[in-house]
């Protein structure tokens, strides 16, 4: 488990040779929902997201250097901004959410609402691979697995 996520972040950090403004305007206008969460804490180990409970992430347009994000988080909705900054790969590079603005409504037991909420202001990173989105976490602690809403 480890080695998977050592081996996602090295491909986040690696880059090749296409332009970089490319990578970071592929997230502009793109929707995605949280289907995994895996963590370097061996009791955590991966989560994957239950089916009745909804995390998405929409990417909206920036102009200039940031852009609006908007969340669901389970039962809350939340807002930010977000900043992005290509690798040479064409597919990864860096990225960060603004502060989070999240509504504060009670989710049932089980929610991970307070777990992606925590996960989401520690983003650094990100890759698109496989038609998926990765969200490597501060200080190698975790990834963010989405996939597109369609």
């Amino acid at each position: 488990m480890k080695a998977a996520i050592a081996a996602a972040t090295a491909a986040v950090l690696t880059g090749c040779s296409a332009p970089a403004a490319d990578a970071a305007s592929s997230l502009d206008g793109t929707a995605w929902r949280l289907t995994e969460i895996q963590s370097m804490d061996d009791a955590q180990g991966t989560t994957t997201v239950p089916a009745d409970q909804l995390y998405t992430v929409d990417f909206g347009v920036r102009e200039g250097e940031s852009g609006p994000a908007v969340f669901q988080i389970d039962c809350n909705r939340g807002s930010s901004t977000w900043q992005a900054s290509a690798a040479d790969s064409g597919s990864s590079g860096q990225l960060t959410f603004g502060p989070l603005a999240v509504t504060e409504m009670a989710c049932p037991p089980g929610s991970l609402d307070q777990r992606v909420t925590r996960a989401l202001t520690a983003v650094r990173s990100y890759l698109l691979q496989d038609g998926r989105l990765h969200l490597s976490l501060f200080a190698d602690s975790g990834i963010l697995t989405w996939e597109p809403t369609d």
